[in-house]
């Protein structure tokens, strides 16, 4: 445990506005000295010949500190001796040092009535080296942002990062745009079949493939993969590509996985209510209202308005998200093994995207035999890229209807 020796000083003898120290304390690796005054700066030198260092306080009335005598200091620490001196405004505290050690960090506190110093103990060549460079320097906390400094810094910013490089879309220029994401990938290879090794992240590539050549073969839309080899994407850059293609649709491949391996069935999730609403209010906040959300610059409106636009459009994307879901259920009904309850909605981060409907279909359990096998042929293949083509040409058909 490190000693602190404090000493109370009180100077009766002091004329009208003279000031004393009220306590040093000294540990191993550390200084405080407390004042019943109010420093305006303070300075720490490091001096050679005999080692020391020198604190020099000042302040308005701060010139009288001498007096009575400074207390002993730890047997173990670098300090050995303390000893005080005036100087024109303020007073110098003189801390020998028995063993090199410098002033690695300090300051002064908010009201300038308390000065703590580090010390990190080095060898005498370092020592020698931080001498040289000067003395440190030390405001209050009120001060040190109001006062110009005479340096000025400048330090180059590099450009924004870019995001990761747009995907090659498929099909003709006017037609909607429907982004395929195959699920995890590269260092993420998702759920894995405990007997065949069948991995997520392979599985789904392939399944992705197959309802882009559908859904192109069909002539009605215009296709992009988010990943159309083995990389990893974190989930944010998922839809974000979707975004930034400016995607009609949002796709996500998934295969579920449970410790038994009876449970079996696709399934489809869309974004919950309550994920919703968290989501809206932390993207007002983190794009300062400059994003532009179904053609309309929130920049330009209000809070009040902003908050309002994002929940309208959020609950439009939201509704239709459910509606395709509805949509491909129907569809994959007769095509693809299905669980009961086969709409869901989660909080999914790959769903979160605000202007855009978004769906994750899960195609089946990765875990059970039958589903593996259905999901690993090109079979299984064909028959849930047939489904989701379905949807989503009737899906486009009816926006088309209603204008």
């Amino acid at each position: 445990m490190s000693l602190v020796l404090a000493l109370l000083m009180l100077f009766a003898s002091l004329p009208a506005g003279a000031w004393a120290f009220m306590e040093v304390a000294v540990e191993a690796t550390r200084i405080a000295i407390h004042f019943d005054g109010q420093a305006s700066s303070a300075q720490a030198t490091l001096m050679e010949s005999p080692r020391r260092i020198a604190v020099d306080v000042r302040g308005t009335g701060l010139g009288d500190a001498s007096g009575a005598g400074v207390p002993a200091v730890p047997a173990d620490g670098p300090v050995r001796a303390i000893r005080r001196q005036r100087i024109p405004g303020g007073a110098r505290f003189v801390f020998d040092l028995r063993s090199p050690a410098v002033v690695a960090d300090g300051g002064l506190d908010a009201e300038g009535r308390e000065l703590v110093l580090s010390l990190q103990p080095v060898d005498a060549a370092r020592f020698a080296q931080v001498s040289a460079a000067g003395p440190l320097d030390f405001l209050p906390l009120s001060l040190r942002f109001t006062r110009r400094s005479p340096y000025k810094v400048s330090i180059p910013v590099p450009p924004p990062k870019k995001g990761p490089p747009l995907p090659r879309v498929r099909g003709g220029d006017r037609r909607p745009l429907v982004v395929i994401d195959a699920g995890h990938g590269g260092v993420d290879p998702g759920a894995i079949n405990p007997v065949s090794h069948l991995r997520e992240k392979d599985v789904t590539l392939r399944i992705a493939r197959a309802i882009r050549d559908e859904l192109l073969d069909g002539g009605r839309v215009r296709v992009a993969l988010t990943r159309d080899s083995d990389k990893y994407l974190v989930l944010r850059e998922r839809y974000g590509i979707a975004r930034r293609l400016k995607a009609d649709l949002f796709i996500s491949i998934h295969c579920d996985s449970v410790g038994q391996a009876a449970a079996t069935g696709a399934s489809v999730y869309t974004l919950s209510d309550v994920a919703s609403d968290r989501e809206a209010a932390r993207l007002a906040t983190r794009e300062n209202k400059a994003d532009v959300i179904a053609g309309v610059n929130l920049g330009e409106a209000g809070d009040d308005v902003s908050s309002i636009l994002i929940d309208l459009t959020r609950r439009e994307t939201m509704n239709n998200s459910a509606d395709f879901a509805r949509l491909l259920g129907r569809e994959a009904r007769d095509l693809v093994p299905m669980k009961p309850g086969f709409h869901r909605m989660a909080s999914l981060m790959v769903l979160k995207a605000p202007d855009m409907p978004s769906i994750l279909f899960e195609t089946g359990y990765i875990s059970n035999p039958q589903d593996a096998a259905f999901l690993d042929s090109s079979k299984g293949r064909e028959r849930i890229a047939e489904s989701v083509r379905r949807a989503v040409e009737v899906h486009f058909a009816r926006r088309m209807g209603a204008g």
